[in-house]
């Protein structure tokens, strides 16, 4: 059986998308954050986790203020990414991050967790 699409909407605090698409597009946004250690080469991204775990991650898709999408370069799955989307509400003045993943179907509630423990992490450096 192949992955399955995943997709959690986290509400941040208002007026926060110049901060929030520069913490989630730079390497030292995705720093603070996501992963330990980050460097980009080109459209490549290179995420480290401790001394040895490391990932690499090319951009499939990008729009400024709006959207980063990547995909891990490790996964033959070539339909696979994972997005980080802002949406702003104009008539409630809220800001949503959109992830959208890909998982095993035996994997979906760990890779939520993990998700979720990421972007509490991020409005606790943040103030979001």
């Amino acid at each position: 059986m192949g992955k399955e699409k995943i997709h959690m909407e986290y509400m941040l605090k208002a007026g926060s998308a110049n901060i929030v698409w520069s913490i989630i597009s730079t390497p030292s946004g995705l720093e603070t954050w996501f992963a330990d250690r980050v460097s980009v080469h080109e459209k490549t991204y290179t995420f480290q986790w401790g001394k040895t775990e490391m990932r690499e991650a090319e951009i499939v898709g990008i729009r400024q203020n709006s959207h980063i999408r990547f995909h891990w370069l490790d996964d033959e799955d070539k339909k696979t990414y994972f997005e980080l989307r802002m949406i702003y509400n104009e008539l409630t003045e809220d800001l949503m991050l959109e992830i959208t993943d890909w998982a095993e179907p035996d994997e979906i509630e760990d890779q939520k967790d993990l998700w979720d423990s990421d972007i509490e992490k991020m409005r606790r450096v943040s103030g979001l």
